[in-house]
C-alpha cells in the first residue's frame, strides 16, 4: 500500500486467531490468542532473490511466531518431499474446484496503528457475501462498508488484490511451475502434525502476484493448514512505493473433507523512503484481520441474513 502525502489527506482490537484442528465441524471451535508473523521471512526473502529480483529488499519488520508451533524436525521424512509436493498440489486442485461451488462471509478490517499512544488511528472495513448467482456466477455482495478512515495509507489495486485473493493461497498442480518449494521439515501445530515447505517464486512476472513464505501442510489430509509469508512483489521505487505486510492464513475442516481458511492475520511495519530531497521518510504500522464464516454448498440457501452486531465494525 502507497504512504499518503504529508501535504493532503485521502480519506478512503486484538483479535483472536482459529487455530488449526484436524476434524473441526463446529462452529464452537476454540480460539487462541496468537501474535503471529515469522521471523524466517527474512531469510527467505534472501534466499529467493536471485529468483525474484524485483523483490531486491525487505520493506517490513516480521514479527516470531508463537508457542504452539513445535520443534522441527528437519530429518528425512518418509514419503520423498517431491511426492509429498504431488498429493498436496493434487489435493489443493481439488479444493479449488470445490470451493468454486461454495458460499461465504468475508469480513475485512485494515487498521493503522500509532504506537506512541498505542491506539488505532486509522480502519478501512468491509463485510460482504460471496454468493453464486442461479447461471453459476460468483456474486460479492457488500453488506457494510462504512467510511474509510485511512490517514496515513492508501489501499492500492494490489492490496485489494491481496486481500480478496492473494491471502486465500491455493497451491494447485497447475501452480507448480511458477515456485520454488523446498523441504524444511516436519513440526507439530497444536496437535497437527505437518509437513513444512519454503515457497518462493521463479520469478516475477509482471501484473502476477506471489507468495514468498512458508506453508503447512497436514500429514493426513494433504492439504495446506497454515501459510505465513507475504504476498511479492513490493513497488520499491521512490515517490510510488506500494509495500504489503506479512500475514499468516489459517484454515479449518468445516466440512470434513476439505480445509478452508477461516482466519488471515497480517501485520508488519511498513518503511517508506522519502519521496524526495525535501520530504522524510515515514513508517506505518498495518494490521489486517480477515475472518470468513458461513460456509455453505451451492445447494444450500444462501447466507441472507445479517446479524445486528455484524452491522458497525468493532472500535
Amino acid at each position: 500500500m502507497p504512504a499518503v502525502r504529508s501535504d493532503y489527506f485521502r480519506r478512503g482490537i486484538v483479535p483472536s486467531s482459529r487455530r488449526a484442528t484436524r476434524k473441526f465441524v463446529s462452529s464452537s471451535f476454540p480460539v487462541k490468542a496468537i501474535w503471529a508473523v515469522s521471523l524466517f521471512l527474512s531469510a527467505v526473502a534472501l534466499a529467493a532473490s536471485s529468483a525474484a529480483p524485483a523483490q531486491d529488499r525487505d520493506t517490513f519488520t516480521p514479527m516470531p511466531l508463537d508457542k504452539g508451533f513445535g520443534p522441527m524436525n528437519t530429518g528425512t521424512p518418509a514419503i520423498a518431499p517431491e511426492d509429498i509436493v504431488r498429493r498436496f498440489a493434487a489435493r489443493e486442485s481439488e479444493f479449488q474446484a470445490a470451493l468454486t461451488h461454495y458460499t461465504w462471509r468475508r469480513q475485512i478490517r485494515v487498521q493503522t496503528i500509532d504506537d506512541a499512544w498505542h491506539i488505532v488511528d486509522g480502519e478501512w472495513y468491509e463485510l460482504d457475501d460471496d454468493l453464486l448467482a442461479s447461471d453459476g456466477r460468483r456474486i460479492e455482495r457488500t453488506v457494510n462498508a462504512p467510511q474509510s478512515t485511512l490517514r496515513r495509507v492508501i489501499l492500492s489495486p494490489s492490496d485489494l488484490n491481496d486481500l480478496q485473493h492473494g491471502y486465500l493461497f491455493v497451491l494447485t498442480t497447475a501452480d507448480l511451475p511458477a515456485y520454488n518449494i523446498t523441504y524444511v521439515g516436519k513440526q507439530q501445530v497444536d496437535e497437527i502434525n505437518c509437513y513444512v515447505f519454503d515457497v518462493g517464486p521463479r520469478q516475477v512476472l509482471k501484473d502476477h502476484r506471489y507468495l514468498l513464505g512458508r506453508i503447512w501442510v497436514d500429514d493426513h489430509d494433504f492439504q495446506i493448514v497454515i501459510t505465513d509469508g507475504r504476498m511479492v512483489p513490493d513497488d520499491t521505487k521512490k515517490g510510488q512505493q506500494d509495500l504489503h505486510p506479512p500475514f499468516m492464513t489459517w484454515r479449518e475442516l468445516v466440512d470434513g473433507r476439505y480445509w478452508f481458511p477461516t482466519y488471515v492475520r497480517g501485520e508488519g511495519i511498513l518503511h517508506f523512503a522519502p519521496r524526495n530531497a525535501r520530504s522524510s521518510g515515514s513508517v506505518v504500522h498495518i494490521r489486517e484481520t480477515i475472518k470468513y464464516t458461513g460456509y455453505k454448498r451451492s445447494s444450500e440457501p444462501a447466507l441472507d441474513q445479517t446479524p445486528p452486531e455484524a452491522l458497525q465494525p468493532r472500535k
